[in-house]
């Protein structure tokens, strides 16, 4: 099309335009409808857009002018709108399935660094011998000092055999090292679980995928062969867990309640109101749960705990979670890319919204470090320490003044020593549990 015949298409459609909107300015005074589409923006729009085409000093193309007009209009809505591109779909299509390529590692953010906090179990990362606590500083020849977390991730992940170096600070080693992975398939398995001491189960839920629901009520049927038929408790870990599928933060409540509200949401649409309730068995039957939760814990993590502390389920301990209470939905757009749009809030069972506001726990933990203390520091005297005292005859000690509980006391003693290092707020929550487990064995058996 010349530049004359531009012109003339130009007039002709701004007249359509002015035509229509006089007629679309009637429906508004007639209905005031808020989803009309306001035409006279729409040709201050396209009067831009042409401006730009024509006179800006380089040459822009059409998509990437609409897509940053797009992106531009959802960004002034809230952080959690956003037009995804087709990559950018894909990569969360892939974080709800929770498969992808890369190198199988679950990291976080630490003062400008990425900090591992776990690599996932018979991946590359855990092969090459990444261990927890490495500290990345370079991908490759890219310093990760400002990078942000996503971007880091979209440098590990990649093609399945393509290789990648790392260049770590490790604690205890006086240099940086290198450890070069190749990056594979990896099925990320949201849920990690042991057994904390006989009877007491440990579950880790690192993010909320498509089948955390039915991966959980599998694991705590397992846990509860492994402790004999039932567990006494559980500590369910949402720490750092930024959430991910509505569905499945549903599904794992559901796990630990009879029946009655889980959560519901409220927007401005028909399709936005949700309401979701658990149906039975409880598979823990009653035993108490402890929910730790921090400042990274958020969405489907906060719907969870706040279902379960509402209810009265679950003793909710550490810190004050993120906030997050919106709900997003996924509408996919021509070219194969989405439209993540905020469409409602949603609310615990008690009506409570958690926007901007977050969980608070029941029992506060803050940030704390615990070191054993210098051999030889301990100088307490206690009465079996004194020269010729006397045994006691109901203890079955042996020749030593040593029994059989008190040994086994001691390696127990030395088990927690190591899970207060290696962290202070799982060893908090579970001296709590083991005061609720006793609390409840004592209220069914009054005469014990």
């Amino acid at each position: 099309m010349n530049r004359s015949n531009f012109r003339v298409f130009r007039r002709t459609f701004f007249l359509v335009l002015t035509a229509a909107l006089a007629t679309q300015r009637g429906v508004l005074a007639a209905d005031d409808d808020p989803t009309s589409i306001p035409l006279e923006q729409i040709r201050v729009f396209t009067e831009v857009l042409h401006l730009i085409k024509r006179d800006y000093v380089e040459p822009v193309d059409d998509k990437t002018l609409l897509e940053n007009a797009i992106r531009g209009m959802l960004s002034g809505l809230d952080p959690h709108s956003a037009y995804l591109s087709d990559t950018e779909y894909t990569g969360l299509q892939e974080g709800t399935t929770g498969e992808f390529g890369g190198l199988g590692l679950e990291v976080g953010l630490e003062d400008g660094f990425i900090r591992v906090i776990a690599p996932i179990d018979d991946t590359p990362a855990q092969r090459a011998g990444v261990q927890a606590g490495d500290l990345i500083v370079r991908l490759d020849d890219t310093p990760v000092k400002g990078m942000s977390l996503d971007d880091a991730i979209d440098l590990m992940r990649g093609a399945p055999g393509a290789p990648i170096l790392l260049t770590i600070m490790r604690e205890g080693q006086d240099a940086p090292m290198t450890i070069e992975v190749i990056r594979d398939i990896i099925k990320v398995k949201s849920i990690r679980t042991r057994m904390l001491e006989p009877g007491i189960a440990y579950v880790r839920i690192s993010q909320f995928q498509a089948s955390t629901g039915n991966d959980l009520r599998a694991a705590v049927v397992e846990l509860n062969e492994q402790a004999g038929g039932a567990l006494k408790g559980l500590v369910l870990d949402l720490r750092n867990n930024p959430g991910g599928v509505l569905g499945a933060a549903v599904g794992v409540a559901d796990v630990f309640l009879e029946d009655g509200l889980i959560v519901y949401t409220k927007g401005r649409i028909e399709d936005s109101e949700y309401e979701a309730r658990a149906r039975p068995p409880d598979l823990l039957a009653g035993a108490p749960v402890i929910v730790l939760v921090n400042e990274g814990s958020a969405s489907a993590s906060e719907i969870v705990a706040g279902a379960l502390q509402d209810r009265g389920r679950a003793l909710i301990v550490g810190r004050k979670s993120f906030g997050k209470g919106s709900v997003q939905t996924i509408l996919p757009m021509p070219g194969d890319a989405a439209l993540k749009l905020t469409t409602a809030l949603y609310y615990t069972p008690s009506g409570r919204s958690i926007q901007a506001e977050g969980i608070k726990p029941d029992i506060t933990i803050g940030k704390l470090r615990v070191e054993a203390p210098e051999s030889g520091a301990n100088t307490v005297i206690t009465e079996a320490d004194l020269s010729r005292h006397l045994q006691n005859a109901t203890s079955g000690a042996d020749s030593n003044g040593t029994s059989d509980d008190e040994s086994s006391a001691e390696d127990t003693v030395t088990d927690a020593a190591s899970l207060a290092s290696q962290d202070y707020e799982l060893y908090e929550a579970l001296n709590v549990l083991k005061g609720m487990i006793l609390m409840q064995a004592r209220a069914s058996n009054p005469t014990h």
